[in-house]
């Protein structure tokens, strides 16, 4: 219903925001991470909604970027997880975090998140691990077109599944690719030989 809604804070707490646009007050229901990111009381913030209708309550979910909200869609459509529990999780761990856990196998890492189990974690990883990259159209900074974001998603998704074979811990992964700019000429091999260069300095 509503893509995104822009106006001014008028209460935050650890899983709610009241957002008032137009002299209309909403009430959005948010991860902790957001909450903690959020600029102060009064200030002006874009937050993008997902609507939750039910026959018994009409909840709007809010986060400050668009990929956010991507990794959230994906976790309600998981079977057993719902707009709760996608929230727990997505206030446990980053998008990118779960992006990187889904992809490495770690269901120990999503299982942290308060009321998903293990079994909830092993499901979202089945049924989410063809469905998220690492690349990201929306934060390339030249026009792409699909198949290039595939490939490039393609590469570095190996890479990610190489480094963590060598023991690296998927977060020491996320921060080597992350700054590796993949080139249509680059195959897994060579973004993996650029992150185990960057590995060894930081």
């Amino acid at each position: 219903m509503y893509a995104y809604i822009k106006g001014q804070i008028v209460d935050i707490s650890e899983d709610n925001l009241v957002l008032e646009c137009n002299n209309i007050g909403y009430n959005i229901r948010i991860p902790l991470s957001v909450a903690q990111r959020l600029p102060g009381i009064g200030a002006s913030v874009k937050i993008y909604t997902y609507t939750s209708v039910r026959e018994d309550a009409f909840q709007l979910f809010g986060f400050l970027s668009k990929d956010d909200l991507e990794i959230y869609r994906k976790l309600i459509a998981v079977n057993g997880i719902g707009p709760k529990g996608a929230l727990s999780i997505l206030s446990a761990m980053s998008a990118d975090d779960l992006r990187f856990a889904i992809l490495s196998g770690d269901a120990k890492a999503i299982s942290k998140s308060p009321g998903i189990g293990n079994k909830s974690a092993e499901r979202i990883i089945l049924e989410l691990k063809d469905k998220v990259h690492l690349m990201r159209e929306d934060v390339l900074d030249s026009p792409v077109s699909a198949a290039d974001v595939q490939s490039g998603s393609e590469a570095l998704n190996e890479a990610l599944e190489a480094m963590t074979a060598l023991g690296y811990s998927p977060s020491e992964a996320l921060k080597a690719l992350r700054q590796i700019t993949v080139t249509d000429d680059m195959d897994s091999g060579a973004v993996l030989k650029q992150a185990l260069k960057i590995i060894s300095t930081m």
